[in-house]
């Protein structure tokens, strides 16, 4: 089964939802147009969730999928925040930010209870989750909307596990995606294979539609992936430059710069595995560090840096995440380039 008659869509394109970088408009123009459109939900409160539904319902009566984490929030540790922040001294000095002033903090909440009281009432046609599931409990409730369940799989046993959960679709995340790395059932990245070597092995694997992942940002790598068995894309970093993204100026000049094209996997600005373009303080400090404290809590010593470097016009200290081929990226409506996408 192919994701348009799976999901009531028109176009085999899902676009990726990114936190971060865009809202419901995004979302909403991709849909329109015959997509997938998608609403990042792990960095939303539940009012600002309530805010973007109802902004979603309004604009438009075609599917949307919603998107969470599921990750299980590390416990506090004081000693490895110290030291990051530590690491990150000589930053703040150079900033002239007091790091007692910085409030540690997550930044990032899972799926949970709270959360799907709100969305129920919305009852989206597909949601979608990263780094796993959430518990059976919930994840019956979010059936018992009638939406569809799809998941993130970086490893073919990641696959195997989510079907035998009983998601309806598995994205097959290659290692050239951008932002953060779905892997859940184990932390060692040795694991983890390109798009077009992991796809078919999940297509194999498991008797559920896959949807391809990463490095696909163009009509010539929708087709290659459709023609590989894939039931359909998801594509995010080619949105990045759209109208309708909420991409950051630092950002944008990044995915166009001559440099734009290096990206790395780095925990720099989480604590968790997440490819963007290498900038300064990547290549000081990482681009993997032993002193980033657990997914998400890394975030909140590193945040003040962004902010000021941002203020000055520098991205030397912000998250500029990208997949590693961002020469898709193009500054068009969202609808022209979901469009584009299939030739």
């Amino acid at each position: 089964m192919n994701i348009q008659q799976l999901f009531g869509i028109e176009l085999p394109v899902i676009q990726a939802p990114m936190a971060g970088v865009q809202g419901s408009e995004l979302a909403i123009a991709v849909s329109e147009v015959g997509g997938l459109g998608s609403l990042p939900c792990a960095m939303l409160t539940p009012d600002a969730i309530v805010a973007e539904l109802d902004k979603i319902r309004q604009a438009t009566d075609k599917p949307v999928n919603l998107n969470f984490f599921c990750h299980t929030p590390p416990g506090s540790d004081q000693q490895q925040e110290q030291q990051w922040r530590k690491a990150l001294s000589s930053y703040y000095e150079e900033f002239d930010i007091d790091p007692d002033s910085i409030t540690a903090g997550a930044g990032r909440a899972p799926f949970s209870a709270e959360i799907a009281e709100v969305v129920g009432r919305y009852k989206p046609e597909v949601v979608s989750f990263h780094f796993g599931l959430p518990s059976p409990q919930l994840l019956q409730q979010v059936r018992s909307w009638g939406s569809k369940i799809i998941s993130s799989a970086t490893t073919v046993a990641e696959a195997v596990w989510l079907e035998q959960q009983g998601v309806d679709a598995i994205i097959a995340q290659g290692l050239e995606a951008g932002g953060h790395r779905g892997i859940f059932l184990t932390n060692d990245m040795t694991t983890q294979m390109g798009t077009f070597a992991l796809l078919p092995q999940i297509i194999a694997a498991v008797e559920l539609p896959v949807i391809a992942a990463g490095g696909i940002a163009d009509a010539g790598g929708v087709k290659a992936a459709l023609a590989m068995g894939a039931a359909g894309v998801q594509v995010g970093t080619a949105y990045l430059l759209c109208d309708e993204a909420n991409t950051s100026a630092v950002h944008r000049a990044a995915l166009v710069s001559a440099g734009g094209e290096h990206t790395a996997l780095t925990n720099i600005f989480s604590g968790g595995p997440a490819r963007g373009i290498v900038n300064r303080v990547i290549r000081e400090q990482g681009p993997i560090s032993p002193d980033a404290p657990a997914f998400p809590l890394a975030t909140s010593a590193i945040a003040p840096l962004r902010a000021a470097a941002e203020a000055q016009g520098y991205g030397d200290f912000s998250p500029l995440w990208s997949g590693q081929n961002n020469r898709g990226c193009k500054a068009i409506p969202a609808a022209e380039l979901t469009l584009q996408l299939m030739g």
